[in-house]
């Protein structure tokens, strides 16, 4: 019950403290520091509202296997995207009736109401808030990128912290409006 309490807890400074972010313009918090698969992403404070704890998800018929279902968060109906599956991070799991997201640490991270999307985003786990001073540009590894290929338009700079760990920023105003994240159906 402690973890439960405290996880709650964690999530609601969390929101609060996004919340005061959005409304200072002088902050130094910029970015919501998510967890997928292990991987470490940054989403902008602009772009990302509110944190949910993951509830019961209809699954969408003939939807790609990272679209995770329709959920009602606050009285509205948001789609609910597996990041990690969507990123090709991780497998899809199968899904049938009511799911609930394996609850553990997974959080739903819902878009700006502005972009236009009534989509939350299923991640592993919340990392925190980080600000700029918090973080440096990873210096690019020419032969990582060239064995990859070229990057999404909502993939950003990735990001060192003092402790070494790389985070990917995604700027989820594009991820948004990308033609892959757009075409749910199979």
């Amino acid at each position: 019950m402690g973890n439960k309490e405290a996880l709650k807890e964690l999530q609601q400074r969390l929101a609060q403290r996004m919340q005061q972010a959005r409304e200072q313009q002088g902050t130094s918090a910029r970015w919501l520091a998510v967890e997928c698969a292990g991987y470490g992403l940054l989403f902008s404070l602009k772009h990302a509202a509110e944190i949910f704890t993951p509830v019961p998800m209809k699954p969408l018929p003939y939807a790609k296997p990272w679209m995770a279902g329709v959920a009602n968060l606050r009285g509205g109906l948001f789609t609910v995207v597996d990041l990690a599956v969507f990123l090709g991070l991780r497998e899809a799991q199968p899904r049938s009736g009511d799911q609930r997201a394996d609850l553990g640490q997974s959080r739903l991270v819902s878009l700006n109401p502005d972009l236009g999307n009534n989509c939350a985003l299923l991640v592993d786990k919340l990392a925190g808030l980080r600000s700029e001073d918090q973080l440096t540009l990873a210096p690019d590894d020419d032969a990582l990128a060239a064995e990859r290929g070229p990057k999404p338009r909502f993939a950003g700079a990735r990001m060192v912290d003092a402790a070494g760990r790389s985070w990917q920023q995604v700027h989820l105003d594009a991820l948004s409006k990308h033609d892959q994240f757009l075409q749910v159906v199979v």
